[in-house]
């Protein structure tokens, strides 16, 4: 199975777990009608496994399905799902979440299986993007810092170091460890997420694996503060629609940081994580400027006759 959708999944049933055995029976049993929904309606089944359509709607398409008919996990672990994998893979992809889960419930042990270097850090990255839902974005800030914080430590104290990779020391143990050395001294999620980079990593990878989540927080972070640069101010109701729709991009509440910017003549530059959208006056003109003379032109010559073509020219809207 997808390793990122192993992690996503071990932090849903953990979670699920600390709040007792009601809830994860539950949640399996809410994962058990999603998977049979599925396979049972054939309109919903084709869509889910089209191939055109992209993970990101697919996901959209199951979040809005089951909005108030399942319990919130289990609609955050079976969206998650058709997005983690190849679209003709959505059926199984569900049936090994429930099945997982059902397994759980009824009290099974689950050890995670030996993967390669990058297939064990996307899995612990499947379990990092579960704990990034549920923090606000000044959380991610103090869990990236503190991920930062610690793995500067396991990489200055050989004994640390040598305990966390002991294969030979059991997984229990090591995160035993982790425990008494971070407990309350830390956000609970940070432990958690630690935790399971003991069992879900590579044991001698503890302190690229940390170094690596730093990033992916820093990324999470990133996806959560959309930069808008308008060319006039947005009212409150602009505001909402424009937050509600950058929340079901990102999957996540997003904060709105908006300035002014008369230059953009109106419209607006967008800018979430790595994603810029330039919807602005200014970017259009720029964009068919290029399209008439990709060599550009002199501005100051423009109307009055002295026009003249120039180097290669990148005309960007930075986002500020």
């Amino acid at each position: 199975m997808n390793p990122t959708l192993q992690g996503y999944t071990s932090a849903i049933v953990e979670a699920a777990v600390s709040t007792g055995g009601d809830a994860l029976r539950a949640l399996a049993n809410d994962l058990e009608s999603i998977e049979q929904l599925v396979l049972a309606n054939g309109p919903l089944n084709a869509a889910l496994t089209d191939t055109t359509m992209r993970p990101a709607v697919r996901r959209a398409v199951m979040l809005d399905l089951l909005s108030g008919k399942v319990s919130d996990p289990a609609r955050r672990l079976a969206a998650f799902a058709c997005a983690a994998v190849r679209a003709p893979e959505v059926p199984a992809a569900l049936g090994w979440v429930a099945t997982r889960t059902r397994h759980a419930a009824e009290g099974m042990e689950f050890n995670e299986e030996t993967l390669s270097l990058m297939q064990s850090r996307q899995r612990v990255g499947g379990y990092a993007t579960a704990i990034h839902e549920d923090l606000a974005t000044s959380e991610l800030e103090e869990l990236e810092d503190s991920l930062f914080r610690f793995a500067r430590i396991v990489q200055s104290t050989p004994e640390l170091r040598a305990a966390l990779v002991d294969r030979d020391l059991a997984p229990s143990a090591r995160q035993g460890l982790v425990t008494q050395l971070l407990e309350g001294k830390v956000h609970p999620s940070t432990l958690l997420l630690i935790r399971y980079v003991v069992v879900g990593g590579r044991a001698r990878d503890i302190v690229g694996t940390l170094d690596w989540l730093v990033e992916q927080t820093a990324k999470a972070r990133g996806w959560r503060i959309a930069r808008v640069r308008a060319a006039a101010p947005i009212d409150e109701v602009q505001r909402g629609e424009l937050s509600n729709s950058l929340t079901s991009l990102a999957g996540a509440p997003v904060e709105l940081q908006v300035v002014i910017d008369e230059a953009l003549l109106s419209g607006a530059v967008i800018q979430i994580g790595d994603l810029q959208v330039d919807a602005s006056a200014r970017g259009r003109i720029d964009a068919l400027r290029e399209h008439l003379m990709p060599g550009g032109w002199d501005d100051s010559g423009f109307g009055t006759g002295a026009g003249r073509p120039r180097g290669t020219t990148t005309h960007t809207e930075g986002a500020g």
